[in-house]
């Protein structure tokens, strides 16, 4: 029987399974047929000649580790057999800079104007807590308002809470402070919010009067409601149940309001999508993250932002990036953020390479710089516009990054507070993620994954391993993402699901 290895790059010393080995098997490569001395299984590596103890390990033409044990032809080459020292990079700045062409014609989506000039893809009502204390209230008033007859409102999405475990006991306006402030203030100003109301305890370092003062925030889109009060203070308002019946006094007042839109054709230029991945697997940076680089580019040719993240995963893989910087100066941004998650992890006695997770090996990723090498995929070839720092607003258009951990949710979160009103995720092992006010178009790298799971892929980019282009499921994502931006639900939007994935990053110190 005959079985298929891929090579991605000539000089590659490894092999990617597309189907499960046995020990014995013979698989062929073009004309090299190579006996499998493992049970092996798809997405995990096969040693395509001997390599011998301390030799790298070349995967996409990039070092991804070193042999810590000789390795014979044939070998299943992984976590047993594969350290993962951090090879020595070299870093040039600007060299491989290609522009995207002009598009063939000019393209539209249905987007929500706002008052502010920016541009919704949903329309949701939100309930901000600045501190975990007045969470549960915020969920009660979110709770109370979806109970109303939201019927009588079709153009709102729904009633969000948007709650989290943090905004105490941190530095007032130290960093962290900042940082949640940002996080709150970019779902409150979110072109996918309707109007919001921010509910606060009254004694926490995170104050809504201090948020709402330091972000100029009004009721968003509704200007002419200043008089509407924004924030609400537990304490102030007399505790839980006063508190409750206030804030959806003035939630019911605004929801008329915040029905009052359409939908008008819009240049794609107005969007900006947030790049992701989780569960990934080996076939993530084979399939589904290089279509996402398709989409990526055809969004910077029309003049949108494509927003990868996930510092950490980009380690190990940045100096391809910062050759792509549109200046130098962007490219020291890079690795001034790729030094301080070095710094972070030496301060917790951690290393990044830590990363991949269990579930990641499990798919056949071994070490982080295999994965970031996958991961950074997503970005395609388009040049690297500006570096932000986590949930800060995003103004460049083209390819950019904002830092942030590797933790999906956390990721997510910040790019959707800097701006993304989209967000495409790509996953090899079955993350079923969505995110409110964001929709969340899911892209499985391989297709037994997708049929175990198609109540929540909405694209299959397995298809590639079978023989389906790269650029022809590009171009489907980057049509998904224009029908979704237009109204179009995704999968997990069906579900109902995004409720509980907020989740603002918090570096710490808590005190």
């Amino acid at each position: 029987m005959t079985f298929e290895l891929l090579k991605l790059h000539e000089e590659d010393n490894v092999a990617v399974a597309v189907t499960p080995f046995s020990s014995g098997s013979i698989a062929h490569l073009h004309d090299k047929s190579i006996r499998v001395t493992h049970d092996i299984p798809p997405g995990h590596k096969v040693a395509l000649a001997a390599i011998a103890d301390g030799r790298p390990i070349l995967k996409f033409g990039q070092t991804i580790g070193f042999a810590s044990g000789d390795i014979e032809c044939g070998d299943w080459v992984h976590v047993q057999n594969v350290r993962a020292s951090r090879p020595g990079q070299d870093y040039a700045f600007s060299t491989q800079l290609r522009i995207p062409p002009d598009p063939p014609e000019p393209r539209n989506f249905l987007g929500i104007h706002r008052p502010n000039g920016s541009v919704g893809t949903r329309n949701y009502v939100a309930v901000i807590s600045t501190v975990n204390c007045s969470a549960t209230t915020a969920r009660y008033v979110a709770a109370e308002l979806t109970r109303l007859e939201i019927g009588d409102f079709p153009n709102i999405d729904g009633i969000v809470p948007f709650v989290h475990k943090t905004g105490c006991a941190f530095e007032f306006n130290g960093d962290d402070h900042q940082q949640l402030s940002r996080t709150l203030a970019g779902f409150a100003k979110h072109p996918n919010i309707g109007a919001c109301l921010i509910l606060g305890l009254g004694c926490e370092t995170n104050q809504a009067h201090h948020l709402q003062s330091s972000h100029g925030l009004v009721q968003l889109g509704h200007q002419e409601s200043r008089a509407t009060p924004l924030t609400l203070n537990i304490q102030e308002e007399g505790g839980v149940r006063r508190t409750v019946d206030r804030a959806v006094g003035i939630l019911k007042d605004l929801l008329p309001l915040a029905n009052d839109v359409q939908r008008t054709p819009t240049p794609i230029s107005e969007l900006k999508v947030a790049m992701e991945c989780g569960g990934s697997d080996g076939n993530s940076g084979i399939t589904a993250n290089p279509a996402v680089g398709v989409a990526t580019d055809l969004l910077v040719a029309h003049g949108a932002t494509s927003i990868l993240s996930e510092t950490p995963e980009i380690y190990g893989a940045e100096h391809l990036l910062t050759r792509r910087a549109r200046t130098p100066e962007v490219g020291e941004a890079l690795l001034e953020r790729i030094r301080w998650w070095e710094d972070y992890a030496r301060r917790h006695n951690a290393a990044i390479d830590n990363n991949p997770s269990v579930g990641n090996k499990n798919g056949g990723l071994t070490t982080i710089f295999e994965k970031s090498l996958g991961a950074i995929a997503k970005g395609g070839t388009s040049p690297l516009n500006a570096v932000y720092r986590y949930a800060e607003p995003i103004t460049e258009r083209g390819f950019v990054i904002m830092d942030s951990p590797g933790y999906d949710p956390a990721s997510i979160t910040g790019k959707v507070a800097s701006g993304a009103q989209m967000v495409v995720f790509t996953t090899g092992r079955g993350s079923c993620f969505g995110c409110k006010p964001a929709p969340t178009i899911k892209v499985a790298t391989n297709t037994p994954m997708y049929n175990r799971l198609q109540d929540d892929m909405d694209i299959n980019a397995g298809v590639i391993l079978e023989g389906t282009p790269v650029e022809t499921v590009g171009r489907r994502i980057f049509e998904q993402i224009l029908a979704t931006a237009s109204g179009q639900q995704t999968l997990s939007e069906q579900q109902g699901i995004g409720d509980e994935e907020f989740c603002p990053w918090f570096p710490g110190p808590i005190f």
